[in-house]
């Protein structure tokens, strides 16, 4: 697969667990919600890497967003770190069970409605940055 053929399959990827997102959050299922959150701005990452990384677009083997930011030198202002490294907890939170019902609780619809605002802001500044609507 060239470097175009994956951003592609990354950006594609990211718009179905996007729509994931959505469903989940119209069903109050607010922690899984999160986690596919995460998963949408993971493989817009991931997009973006193989998009500048044409010798070698396959990613790192991360889910860290601001490891992965990194690698493509994403500049982000401090207040996008934060957002990032927070969005990141999302998928630990959600998956491993030592940490799944305290993220649980957490997700209250207040803090998953505030939360899903910082992900569609993210994710429009990535799709920016990869120039697709």
């Amino acid at each position: 697969m060239d470097n175009i053929d994956l951003m592609n399959f990354w950006i594609e990827s990211s718009e179905e667990d996007y729509n994931v997102m959505k469903v989940l959050y119209a069903n109050k299922k607010n922690n899984y919600c999160l986690f596919f959150g995460h998963l949408v701005i993971e493989k817009l990452l991931k997009a973006l890497y193989a998009k500048e990384n044409k010798n070698a677009p396959y990613a790192p083997k991360s889910h860290d967003l601001l490891y992965l930011a990194e690698k493509i030198n994403l500049k982000l202002t401090e207040e996008q770190e934060d957002i990032f490294d927070l969005i990141t907890k999302f998928n630990m939170s959600a998956r491993y069970d030592d940490y799944k019902k305290e993220f649980y609780f957490k997700c209250t619809d207040e803090y998953t409605s505030k939360q899903l605002k910082n992900i569609e802001e993210v994710r429009k500044w990535l799709k920016d940055q990869l120039m697709i609507n």
